[in-house]
């Protein structure tokens, strides 16, 4: 039960994924090597398909649900031994090794889950409610997603990411420590261009959110 609320919790995140994105457009997938992610995937980008026949007699192919034509996914797939990671492999599961790796190379990347494993690890230090191994427990649905919006505001607005800092023009002293400022500390918000400062905890909690717009009925 675990596994197959796992598989519809992802199928629901590519629903969302898929309503921001151009219709047709398939985006390159990584994950580890947890066949669940497998599962959802080709799932929700895949389609009924007549599979080619292997041989020119006997009885044609019965139709089966095949992944999608443009479909590019990759897993990370790490081994452990008594708990210490000693290997990493990258496995291409659908589309070529050499598209996947010039998509990649265009932002100097390469195959690998370490930004989604980021996130999680600061969803867990900072949301109580699905940290591991704690006491907190969360016992309405409401009250989960009232603290995850809460987080997604804190890491967006407040949060700096060192990936992000840029390099200041000119190095710039700090009054009193005698440290030098060298960096421009920046938000995903900031990045986004939807603020250009760093926001603090009081300015979040005060700001006044503008009235939903209702559709009128009738």
């Amino acid at each position: 039960m675990k596994l197959a609320g796992f598989v519809a919790g992802v199928i629901l995140l590519l629903d969302q994924v898929t309503k921001v994105l151009a219709p047709h457009c398939a985006p390159l997938f990584l994950t580890d090597g947890l066949r669940e992610y497998l599962t959802a995937l080709v799932t929700h980008y895949g389609q009924w398909m007549h599979p080619k026949r292997r041989h020119d007699k006997g009885p044609q192919p019965k139709i089966r649900w095949m992944p999608a034509p443009g479909l590019l996914y990759a897993q990370v797939v790490k081994r452990y031994r008594r708990r210490r990671l000693v290997g990493v492999t990258h496995r291409i599961i659908f589309g070529a090794a050499q598209t996947i790796a010039s998509i990649l190379a265009k932002r100097g990347w390469k195959i690998n889950s370490a930004f989604v494993e980021r996130l999680n690890l600061d969803f867990r230090q900072h949301v109580a409610a699905i940290g591991r191994r704690v006491t907190t427990l969360c016992k309405h649905e409401a009250g989960l997603r009232q603290q995850l919006a809460l987080f997604h505001t804190y890491h967006n607005f407040v949060l700096p990411h060192a990936s992000l800092r840029l390099p200041l023009p000119e190095l710039e002293p700090i009054s009193k420590s005698g440290a030098i400022k060298r960096w421009q500390p920046r938000t995903p918000a900031m990045a986004a261009g939807l603020t250009d400062r760093v926001w603090s905890v009081r300015e979040v909690l005060l700001y006044r959110v503008p009235p939903w717009p209702h559709t009128q009925m009738g």
